[in-house]
């Protein structure tokens, strides 16, 4: 049996971590296999492949997923140390997306510094 090369070895990790990720939301909603594929209008047999890692979800079918999941398509793809802020802050994020364009351009260029210094912090 040839040896799997590095690359190989992470593509073989994402793509377990993304079944796993899966397969535990689906639990987390008390949703068996065949009523998520009812769900997101696909067979049972393709939920199982893309929880057991031998099949991908195109990215139409990870919008479903999410949607149904009631989940962002991040967390599904992403561990939680692989991308973004952590919750606080995304939330925080979230919320000054909303902000008129001025006060965005207040929020932009108050220097990263002045943050910190409000949290006692020496950024410095």
């Amino acid at each position: 049996m040839p040896k799997k090369n590095a690359k190989q070895k992470d593509k073989a990790k994402t793509t377990m971590d993304f079944g796993e990720r899966l397969a535990g939301f689906r639990k987390e909603k008390g949703l068996t296999q065949q009523a998520l594929a009812e769900l997101i209008n696909l067979h049972v047999i393709q939920v199982r492949r893309y929880e057991s890692g031998a099949s991908q979800p195109t990215l139409d079918v990870i919008r479903r997923l999410a949607v149904a999941l009631q989940v962002s398509a991040d967390v599904l793809i992403f561990g939680a140390d692989e991308r973004g802020p952590d919750g606080d802050l995304r939330l925080q994020f979230e919320a000054i997306s909303k902000f008129a364009p001025e006060e965005k351009q207040v929020i932009k260029a108050t220097p990263v510094h002045r943050f910190a210094s409000l949290r006692g912090v020496n950024s410095r």
